[in-house]
């Protein structure tokens, strides 16, 4: 059995690394771990070459479109963020380096091309003690898309302005409470009464910002794309992140660490994979020698016992090192965060990068509008 380096694999193949994952995650590609250097992988000879082969000459409009759609190249230009070589950029800065010490806010800035960003502290609206914080976003944002300007057809500057009304909306449903000239990383540990946890939270905030073209930012694109307003395209991110394959992913890892409570670490593992066919908590497709974002945030604090076995045993069983979603409920179970804080750092964080996608795809006056590959009934004219 013969086997390719990614390089020798990438020139066969003619394409991006990207569509190499890709491939591989499809089962269209068989890779296995490089002994002689276990952060590379090796990939089956027989399989690229088949692969290869069949996209040899030019391939049809409707399957490239299809295939893009589905963890391919990216489908938008986009000058946001970029993942190279398992290192996620933020228009052009190292995300990790910049986690170091940038807050949310100056990330914003960044992200949004803009001098500075600087959110409301919550003097004005407070946070109904009746629901979550996530309930509360919702609510939030749904009123403002009912009633803000379309945002085609303004000037960056206005964009801008928005953006920053509408983050601060969101930060304080999810963050509440007067704080004056507090950032919302440090408003967010006040707020859970765990002052002890604001550098980690604030770390793990930057680093969960903006992440290409995930299907949230792709969500946003797409409503902004249509002249809706900055919080219309912020509550359709929103509304995407709430899924479970995507900021619901979180779950997973608390559910795991729940199992290896009483099973231990390998049996837990074991019975997550033989019922659900996959452990979430391991593995990114973007980054297969590990997610650099979940190994900056752990390392920002003690890890707990339980979470270092599963981390260790997965690596072992599953060949893949933990992603964000562990990263995040470590976190929450390190400092003893509630239950929903996960998915309040996430939604949080990601709106900055919804409002940064959404701007730069209103200011380029293009329709989203892809077409279908129709598959039904045959028509009768």
């Amino acid at each position: 059995m013969s086997w390719l380096s990614a390089e020798q694999a990438l020139e066969k193949l003619g394409t991006k690394p990207q569509t190499l994952y890709a491939n591989v995650s499809r089962g269209r590609i068989r890779a296995k771990p490089d002994t002689s250097d276990p952060r590379r992988s090796l990939y089956h000879a027989d399989d690229v070459a088949r692969l290869a082969e069949r996209h040899a000459g030019r391939r049809k409009t409707e399957t490239v479109a299809a295939e893009t759609i589905q963890w391919g190249d990216p489908v938008l230009p986009s000058a946001i963020s970029t993942i190279v070589e398992g290192r996620l950029y933020y228009r052009g800065q190292d995300a990790q380096r910049w986690s170091d010490h940038a807050t949310l806010e100056q990330t914003a800035a960044l992200l949004w091309d803009t001098a500075s960003v600087t959110l409301d502290d919550g003097n004005e609206h407070e946070h109904q003690g009746g629901s979550s914080r996530i309930s509360e976003v919702f609510i939030q944002l749904a009123a403002r898309a009912a009633i803000d300007l379309p945002a085609l057809g303004r000037s960056p500057a206005a964009l801008h302005a928005e953006a920053g009304r509408v983050m601060s909306t969101v930060a304080v449903a999810l963050a509440p409470g007067h704080y004056p000239d507090t950032p919302v990383h440090a408003r967010l540990a006040l707020g859970w009464n765990k002052p002890e946890a604001a550098d980690s939270i604030r770390r793990a905030l930057v680093l969960t910002a903006e992440h290409e073209l995930n299907v949230s930012a792709f969500a946003a694109r797409v409503t902004a794309s249509s002249g809706a307003s900055l919080a219309a395209a912020t509550l359709s991110g929103l509304s995407t992140l709430s899924g479970p394959r995507h900021g619901g992913a979180w779950q997973s890892a608390f559910r795991l660490a729940e199992q290896a409570r009483f099973l231990g670490a390998r049996e837990a593992i074991r019975m997550t994979l033989s019922t659900e066919g996959v452990v979430r908590p391991f593995g990114h497709q973007l980054y297969p020698h590990g997610d650099m974002r979940a190994r900056a945030i752990m390392a920002s604090f003690e890890v707990p016992p339980l979470y270092v076995e599963l981390a260790a045993t997965g690596e072992q069983l599953l060949g893949e090192s933990v992603n964000i979603d562990f990263a995040l409920a470590t976190m929450a179970a390190a400092f003893g965060l509630p239950a929903e804080a996960p998915l309040v750092i996430f939604a949080l964080s990601r709106s900055t990068g919804w409002l940064a996608h959404a701007m730069e795809q209103v200011l380029t006056g293009r329709l989203i509008r892809p077409r279908a590959r129709y598959t039904g009934p045959p028509v009768t004219p």
